[in-house]
């Protein structure tokens, strides 16, 4: 794996993930206490995305390829731009 950033972003999938899911996506005051708390809540609103298809192996790719998100960074990302 490369250790290069793509668009800013720690890597493609961190990328991707934020511009399909949370592009535009805004928090209320208070709704989170910390960006480790939002990141919780955006990997549980992605996984059960995924898991609505059912399980097979689109879906195991799929999750495979969310391991590699920093939800973290995407939750920063949120937090700073509110």
């Amino acid at each position: 794996m490369s250790n290069e950033k793509y668009n800013g972003w720690r890597n493609y999938e961190t990328w991707r993930v934020a511009l399909e899911f949370f592009d535009g996506f805004e928090i209320e005051e208070n709704e989170y206490k910390d960006a480790f708390q939002l990141a919780d809540y955006m990997q549980s609103v992605v996984e059960d995305a995924i898991d609505q298809h059912g399980q097979n192996i689109a879906t195991q790719y799929a999750h495979a390829f969310i391991s590699a998100v920093n939800f973290y960074e995407i939750a920063e990302h949120v937090f700073n731009s509110n």
